[in-house]
């Protein structure tokens, strides 16, 4: 098996190891003899030749083996697996076949001396660009996943990408400030992920679902330009682009306005798409969030494509068809080339929108003919010039399909928005090397709970109305809207934020809004509202989410390949069996249990 050895370390000769990484050699080092070190990816034999691929994070070199060089070499080096851990030394020679694929393609080394530092077992699936494992399998050995170059590159550009956030905000004269992370759970937004305290019977901590009131109290305090790379935690039900633990980008200003904000974290956007991707975006654009809703049913609208939604109330109510004559909504999307589409198609998108998920009851079409004529499924309730008014309406041109759904409204919006990006996922149109980024402005304030039949805070109960607006807060509270703002990015939210109250008194009135009673405002959130008492400033800021960014930047939505060791959709770490039950001395000490017999255990 050989024996493990290292250089020893001096100030002369400092790699214990390897001389060069794996992804390091160039056709410059030809002569050259080295050292290698790292995981054999796999072994080729040829005759009286074997070779192998050695890997580490930095790439892939082609070792070569003769039996004219070193016949016991050549025997050796046939009895390594895969993933068995290696030292090679050898001379840098030109290589008779290149491989322009490869980084180091020009180049293979001849071996000289080769060290087997680890050997390993067969690992459980192919450790290859392309693994032939299935995710949970991947995911219960992620330190093996982890290994594959796909992973190693979104975990280097999240590297990347945190480093240019901090060179960013560092010039623009931001403080990097650690909040606690055992803090006090509150009632709104999603479930707290709680922690019994053993000193304090009976009581909790909360792990932080964001900095919000940290950040704030540090405004107060003077510090009027703060960040955090920071871990924040949501007991919430999981999707692709969730996990129970992840990454913010949190940051607060101090003496700012909206425009303030917009301004630079706009800027620091600009900055990555520019040295992370190498695109020169000059500016975002802007929209309000009713035109949102309007134009696209959704308040992240993907804007890399058109197909937005047309208002047909007007041209197809009262004309006796029941369908669109009960319907508060009825929206028209024209997509683009789809004339031609079957009868089958139509059906099969038909049976899409009346998945649960959607919702709908049915859809209608109208295709947009070559000629000028027009072919609906309703053509007995409407005539040729009131189909060419659909046509209008939702910008159809010669050999479109218009596709048209009804109902409730918010329930028509909704889906109408999920039908438009299925079909553009379809037609190819979200192309994730393309990169369309938007602010969505002016929110509602408030939005009513059927359920709890109350108000909630669209945002956070922090955030300020429109000082315009706030004259309506007693009045009618459903129409104020709110100073605060969300950036979005491909269809996607990547942060958001707001302009925070900063006064006591309209701090209160907000909770009374809420349906917080003066008692529960003040246990709550007293220590917030007693600093507004000594001297708080203006202030305001926006979050990042930091693994959907780089996500993105990645060109995917689902985040869990870019996180080191995420949770599965279950939200449980099966790598580690976590989360796991304690044992009984433990559950005693904090008082989860009142008794214990360990004379049992």
């Amino acid at each position: 098996m050989g024996r493990k050895f290292g250089y020893f370390c001096s100030s002369k000769n400092y790699k214990m190891y390897r001389s060069h990484t794996c992804g390091e050699l160039r056709a410059e080092h030809i002569g050259q003899t080295v050292t290698l070190a790292g995981w054999v990816q796999r072994s080729r034999e040829l005759g009286g030749m074997t070779f192998l691929d050695l890997r580490d994070r930095y790439g892939i070199t082609q070792i070569a083996f003769n039996e004219e060089w070193d016949a016991s070499l050549l025997q050796q080096a046939r009895k390594l697996g895969r993933e068995w851990v290696i030292q090679i030394e050898g001379e840098v020679i030109a290589r008779q076949s290149k491989n322009p694929k490869m980084t180091t393609g020009d180049i293979e080394l001849k071996s000289l001396k080769l060290v087997v530092l680890n050997a390993a077992n067969t690992p459980p699936f192919t450790i290859e660009e392309e693994s032939d494992g299935g995710e949970e399998l991947r995911m219960k050995y992620r330190y093996l996943d982890l290994r594959r170059g796909p992973l190693q590159r979104n975990l280097m550009l999240r590297n990347r990408v945190n480093i240019e956030v901090r060179k960013f905000l560092d010039a623009q004269g931001f403080m990097d400030i650690e909040t606690p992370f055992l803090i006090k759970s509150t009632p709104e937004g999603a479930r707290d992920f709680v922690v019994p305290s053993r000193m304090q019977e009976g009581k909790f901590y909360a792990l932080p679902q964001s900095p919000q009131t940290f950040k704030q109290l540090l405004m107060v305090s003077g510090y009027d330009k703060y960040y955090q790379i920071t871990r924040c935690f949501r007991d919430e039900d999981l999707r692709a682009d969730r996990q129970p633990e992840f990454t913010q980008i949190d940051c607060e200003m101090a003496f700012v306005e909206q425009e303030d904000i917009l301004a630079t974290f706009e800027s620091l956007l600009l900055h990555l798409l520019k040295e992370v991707k190498g695109l020169d975006i000059k500016s975002v654009p802007r929209m309000t969030y009713a035109e949102s809703m309007e134009r696209y049913g959704n308040d992240k609208p993907d804007i890399r494509f058109d197909m937005e939604l047309a208002n047909l109330n007007h041209l197809t109510r009262d004309l006796g068809f029941t369908v669109f004559d009960q319907a508060e909504t009825v929206l028209g999307i024209a997509v683009p080339g789809a004339a031609s589409w079957t009868r089958k198609q139509i059906d099969k998108l038909t049976d899409w929108v009346r998945r649960p998920d959607i919702g709908m009851k049915g859809m209608v079409y109208c295709k947009v003919n070559e000629d000028g004529t027009y072919k609906s499924s309703v053509d007995k309730f409407y005539t040729l010039e009131q189909q060419a008014g659909w046509a209008k309406a939702a910008k159809a041109k010669p050999g479109d399909l218009i596709l048209i759904l009804a109902g409730e409204d918010r329930l028509t919006r909704k889906a109408s928005s999920e039908l438009r990006l299925h079909i553009a996922e379809e037609l190819g149109l979200r192309d994730p090397s393309v990169f369309a980024p938007l602010w969505v402005i002016d929110f509602p304030l408030l939005e009513w709970d059927e359920g709890t039949n109350r108000y909630h805070a669209m945002h956070h109960p922090f955030t300020s109305p429109k000082p315009e607006d706030i004259e309506l807060i007693d009045s009618d509270p459903g129409k104020v809207r709110a100073n605060a703002y969300d950036l979005v990015l491909n269809g996607n939210e990547i942060g958001g934020g707001s302009i925070r109250i900063h006064d006591r008194a309209l701090q209160s009135r907000m909770f009374d809004l809420l349906g917080f009673t003066k008692e529960e405002a003040e246990k709550q959130f007293g220590f917030l509202m007693n600093a507004f008492e000594y001297g708080a400033p203006p202030h305001g800021g926006l979050a990042f989410g930091f693994d959907r960014l780089v996500a993105l930047l990645g060109g995917a939505e689902v985040i869990r390949d870019f996180i080191a060791f995420p949770k599965n959709n279950s939200g449980r770490d099966v790598m580690i069996d976590a989360p796991a039950t304690i044992g009984d001395v433990q559950m005693n000490e904090l008082k989860l249990i009142t008794t214990v017999n360990t004379q049992e255990k």
